[in-house]
């Protein structure tokens, strides 16, 4: 087995031979071999942390983007200042200097990006304020330097930026407060306390040393190293820590969709002289669209669409509300005028920043009528029977709106009755069809869905699908993009007499 000495011989012989123009002795070579093993780490750390940012995409927690540019900017900038690296990739030394100058005023940008994340008050608030004035510092020092000005000046001044900045971060440490302003601290602000006290102490030391007004050699990257783990164990925790966050929402996502799922009918009414076809298209995974039925015998049916303002938990709770309280509306549901309001109070109070638009219709296929109210919703529309070409004309708009549900007590509503024919074809859907939007930014439209009404002479099944292949094919949702609003849609045919 080769001992470390051994090891240690070879490696300086193949330096020797890559690189024959050194004229460094074993110790300052050992020495140069060392840092540069400080740097390779803290380089590989840095990269390690932006591949782990860039691939893990369940989550973005941008310490881990600030820590891994903060450690790839300290290593490329640790490794060019030995000749070892100056040598074997020819890079001069005015050249070093630059890059060296440009990188030491840059560093401390994504360092006070990852603590302001991580960071109480007051001492975001001091990392706010170096975060405004970093910029302007670093443009400066890089004119002065590009129109050859001396760098000392430049590297005094942010070295007094970084001495300012810890002690102001030290002295407003809790312990450094009045107890009653103190509060419990996380464990994560103590890993921070911890880890920046120590660099702190190894920078202010380089610095002194670097001066000479302390003896000894700067040993800033092993602070650097050890903070470095601080932090990057403090970011890897916040990672892990938002992606089981994330698990647990989906796991609650599900069964909040399960639960919303369970609401709506689990198939539709089949009555004699009609045939009813529901599409629902949420457009996350619980959404605030709703429909129901209430079937009064095998003839007569009410039929209530519904879109709560806003997606996701919310919408999905308040639709859940309306389902109870429509339930409670069997005993007029031939008055489609009452069954709206008897909703919009049982909604009132409910909710502040929501409101519901919703449509109602009673068919009796004995008289072959159809009431209809609405309350803030999209027209119902009337498409008349079909012959061979399709349609027999354009289908019409039957609008009847009262106020939103769930804003007034007191809203009243009206309703109107229609006349049918066997044959004619009715549409009940949610804004979201209208409102889907292309690539232009164009919405799909009243016009555009009358005239692909009209020109449909498929069954029930076949024009909802048809429909919703459409709104696909226009909102660009077969390229992977989602709709930007719930969709649900309600065909009734009637059918005439066997």
């Amino acid at each position: 087995m080769l001992t470390a000495y051994k090891l240690s011989g070879m490696l300086l012989a193949l330096l020797f031979l890559v690189v024959p123009s050194l004229t460094l002795s074993i110790p300052d070579l050992r020495a140069q071999i060392a840092k540069l093993a400080f740097g390779f780490v803290i380089l590989v750390i840095g990269l390690a942390a932006l591949a782990l940012f860039f691939f893990r995409r369940k989550t973005r927690d941008l310490t881990l983007l600030s820590l891994g540019i903060a450690a790839v900017l300290y290593g490329l900038r640790l490794l060019p200042r030995e000749s070892i690296i100056q040598s074997i990739f020819h890079i001069s030394k005015p050249l070093n200097k630059h890059v060296d100058l440009w990188i030491t005023c840059l560093i401390l940008t994504p360092f006070l990006m990852f603590l302001i994340q991580v960071a109480l008050e007051p001492g975001k608030t001091l990392v706010r304020w170096a975060l405004y004035l970093q910029p302007i510092f670093l443009v400066l020092a890089i004119t002065r330097d590009l129109l050859g000005r001396s760098a000392n000046l430049a590297l005094a001044i942010n070295r007094i930026f970084v001495f300012t900045l810890i002690a102001s971060l030290v002295a407003n440490l809790p312990w450094f407060r009045p107890k009653a302003s103190r509060k419990p601290l996380s464990r994560e602000y103590r890993i921070l306390i911890f880890g920046l006290l120590i660099f702190g102490a190894f920078v202010v030391y380089g610095n002194l040393a670097d001066l000479k007004l302390v003896p000894g050699a700067n040993v800033e990257p092993v602070g650097f190293l050890i903070f470095l783990a601080f932090l990057g164990y403090l970011a890897a925790r916040r990672t892990f820590a938002n992606e089981e966050h994330l698990v647990a929402i989906n796991k609650e996502l599900q069964i909040a969709n399960q639960i919303q799922a369970s609401i709506l009918p689990r198939e539709v009414p089949r009555l004699a002289g009609l045939e009813i076809v529901a599409r629902y298209v949420p457009m996350s995974a619980v959404a605030g669209d709703f429909y129901d039925f209430l079937v009064v015998d095998d003839r007569r049916i009410g039929i209530l669409v519904a879109d709560v303002t806003g997606h996701g938990v919310p919408a999905a709770l308040i639709a859940s509300m309306l389902k109870v309280a429509f339930a409670g509306q069997t005993a007029h549901a031939e008055d489609p005028a009452r069954v709206l309001a008897g909703l919009n109070r049982a909604l009132c109070g409910k909710f502040e920043e929501h409101f519901v638009t919703a449509a109602y219709v009673f068919v009796d296929l004995d008289r072959f009528v159809l009431r209809y109210a609405g309350a803030g919703h999209p027209p119902l529309l009337l498409a008349p029977r079909t012959n061979a070409r399709g349609r027999d004309s354009e289908s019409r708009e039957v609008e009847t709106n009262g106020l939103m549900l769930g804003l007034f007590p007191e809203a009243t509503y009206s309703s109107v009755e229609i006349s049918l024919d066997a044959g004619d074809r009715v549409l009940l859907f949610t804004d979201g069809i209208l409102e889907a939007m292309n690539s232009a930014r164009e919405e799909f439209g009243k016009s555009r869905l009358k005239r692909f009404l009209a020109a449909s002479s498929s069954s029930a099944s076949q024009l909802a699908d048809a429909l919703l292949l459409e709104l696909r094919r226009w909102s660009g949702a077969e390229a992977k993009r989602t709709h930007d609003d719930d969709i649900t849609l309600l065909v009734l045919d009637f059918l005439p007499s066997p």
